[in-house]
């Protein structure tokens, strides 16, 4: 860690809550929380992760200018979006920044800096971390605040070592660009896109990495391959980009070609889950960050130039430019988003150990196969196998986010079958 990092991670300390001493001292508990981010990325059968980004330019944007969206689905429970801090920086030494943020957390996950540098983190498939190594939201930190160019990106990329793989997403107004920085805890390598937009899921795209073994399988067992294919779909449906279709991009919960695939479904861009979903028009240092619930919001601008030239900012200052609100979505008004609160509230009591009506849980989100999964599990739990593995068969013909998950439900409808030929 940076020795400048430690000091603000230990700034923060003095003010964290004595409850968690148990735990550690303060400042040992947040310098250990930067590593939760990571471990949260190896830890990819939990679906704790499943960002999605992108970058547009030239002729895929209706002003030629760049454009960047991404959504963070780091999900750790409801909970953890509830307090999200936007925070602006202006450090002692390297360029002025914003970053999304949250209580602890001095790391970068999505940001943009004075000179129009932008870096945002999406995951790629990992093992579980064996030893200490630099946080990749440490690393996006430095980058961020260090660089202005890609070259200067790639630099900076190239003298840490980190303990998981990572996609780091880099736009550049100086360079009218994006590229993916693509690291493993082993090497580096970067993928320049043949065309003015790049995308970015779970998964690695350049020469180097690509074709690995792991990253191939990664694709084809995870929902990020999906994904990727979706969310070209949808640029090339809806170019040239403007921030309002990028948010459009962003909140599609659809499958391909339009296929209702479930809300929620993690092959979908948006998965419902999302911790904060942010845009970035780099050249004209502006950004747009989501609103609750999840993205679905109004998207409130922000623009750099104008925040760090304030001479006086109070508490009651408001540093947004309502002007360029993006409205919140037509989804917040209806039967379908209302049924899918009352899924995610059964689901959450089904985990808590509680019985939930298996039929009803069906008809909130019925094209989901986690709906189905659950109906069957509620079935399993109360022995009445027919109609448990009835639900099991319907989960697998919808569209099932990963391949682990597959097996899981097969498994399950074997064992119902079983106990119904031995009856």
């Amino acid at each position: 860690m940076p020795e400048e990092y430690k000091e603000e991670i230990q700034g923060i300390s003095l003010s964290a809550s004595p409850e968690f001493d148990q735990i550690g001292p303060a400042y040992q508990r947040m310098l250990n929380y930067h590593a939760a981010h990571d471990i949260g990325h190896a830890l990819q059968n939990l679906a704790l992760v499943g960002c999605t980004s992108f970058a547009a330019w030239g002729d895929y944007t209706d002003d030629g200018e760049l454009l960047v969206g991404r959504n963070f689905d780091f999900y750790v429970g409801d909970r953890f979006a509830e307090n999200k801090i936007v925070q602006f920086t202006r450090p002692d030494q390297g360029h002025p920044f914003m970053m999304i943020t949250w209580g602890g957390m001095v790391g970068v996950v999505s940001g943009m800096n004075l000179a129009g540098l932008t870096v945002t983190l999406n995951a790629a498939k990992s093992t579980i971390p064996s030893g200490s190594a630099t946080p990749v939201s440490i690393l996006a930190r430095e980058i961020l605040q260090y660089a202005s160019t890609i070259d200067e990106a790639i630099a900076i990329a190239k003298k840490r070592k980190t303990f998981v793989s990572e996609t780091f997403l880099i736009g550049s107004a100086r360079d009218r660009k994006a590229v993916s920085i693509e690291k493993t805890p082993e090497t580096l390598d970067i993928y320049y896109p043949n065309q003015q937009v790049i995308l970015c899921t779970n998964h690695f795209e350049s020469p180097g990495l690509k074709l690995q073994p792991e990253n191939q399988a990664h694709i084809r067992e995870s929902a990020s391959g999906y994904r990727m294919n979706r969310l070209a779909e949808l640029v090339d449906q809806l170019r040239p980009l403007n921030t309002t279709k990028t948010a459009q991009i962003l909140r599609d919960p659809n499958g391909m070609k339009d296929k209702s695939i479930g809300l929620g479904n993690e092959r979908a861009v948006n998965q419902f889950i999302c911790h904060h979903s942010i845009l970035f028009k780099p050249e004209s240092r502006t950004v747009w960050i989501s609103t609750d619930p999840w993205n679905l919001g109004d998207y409130i601008a922000y623009n750099l130039d104008s925040v760090f030239s304030a001479t006086t900012i109070t508490a009651t200052t408001d540093l947004t430019r309502p002007e360029l609100r993006i409205q919140k979505d037509s989804i917040l008004n209806t039967e379908e988003y209302a049924n899918l609160l009352a899924f995610k509230q059964a689901k959450q009591e089904f985990m808590h150990g509680n019985d939930i009506d298996a039929e009803r849980i069906t008809t909130f989100n019925p094209d989901l196969y986690l709906a189905w999964e659950l109906a069957g599990d509620q079935f399993k739990k109360l022995k009445q196998w027919k109609n448990a593995a009835n639900a099991y068969t319907q989960a697998l013909k919808k569209e099932i986010a990963t391949s682990h998950e597959r097996t899981q439900i097969q498994e399950k409808l074997a064992a119902c079958q079983s106990k119904l030929n031995t009856r």
